[in-house]
């Protein structure tokens, strides 16, 4: 059974196939991977959190019945005592099982919950990186709109040397130590604006010059001095 058909089990169809899955040795691979999916987990561990409350409510119960019975038979003197001792092997043994079940629900919600961490550090991680990728892509097009003013000559408005500052302001953690690192040393060391060489670029005149680091002018060669070109 796939994570989809499990899904379209009703509770008590669904729990059903996770109790006769909780114990390892005799649990199935494949339908415990169904079970694990994350479409499915959340419903997993909170229908085998309320059989987890069940068992432990039978448990309580019976050891009141019990409890009580006790009392009866030693009213009841000798006859009460030797029923007593009678019916205890059956009381033992049905109590042992529903402990041992209780204690396999309870593992399995520990892996349940284990599964379910899993899954957020793995969400968390995507959502890390995605969030990562568009901070690069808006610190990339906050340095070609600087690049550009550097190009075209013009006066920068206050509002443009305050969006600029940002880029020296942000952080990002950076390594195995997860060091802040500024968005323009990001810029110069990893996050790279790829562009298609020159020679690619449409309406490029043959001899124009290689393009330098964006946001610094170029020098230009001035002309000889009459006599000495040559």
């Amino acid at each position: 059974m796939d994570a989809q058909d499990l899904a379209q089990l009703a509770d008590k169809e669904f729990e059903q196939m996770l109790t006769s899955n909780i114990h390892p040795p005799t649990r199935d691979a494949t339908t415990w991977e169904a079970i694990t999916h994350p479409d499915n987990l959340p419903r997993a561990r909170k229908i085998l959190t309320h059989v987890h409350e069940r068992t432990a409510s039978v448990l309580r119960r019976r050891k009141t019945e019990r409890e009580e019975f006790h009392a009866q038979c030693l009213a009841r003197g000798e006859a009460g005592k030797r029923e007593w001792f009678a019916t205890r092997a059956e009381f033992e043994s049905l109590r042992r099982r529903t402990a041992n079940f209780h204690q396999r629900v309870q593992r399995a919600i520990s892996e349940l919950g284990e599964e379910q961490r899993n899954v957020n550090r793995a969400q968390s991680h995507s959502s890390g990186q995605q969030s990562r990728e568009t901070l690069r892509e808006l610190a990339l097009a906050v340095q070609r709109h600087q690049a550009a003013h550097a190009r075209d000559g013009g006066g920068a408005e206050q509002t443009d040397h305050e969006l600029w500052r940002h880029l020296d302001r942000l952080t990002v953690p950076t390594g195995p130590a997860q060091e802040p690192t500024t968005l323009r040393t990001m810029l110069d060391i990893y996050w790279t604006d790829v562009r298609p060489p020159r020679s690619q670029e449409r309406h490029t005149a043959p001899d124009s010059p290689p393009p330098g680091r964006p946001g610094v002018p170029q020098a230009r060669r001035a002309p000889a001095p009459d006599g000495l070109a040559t």
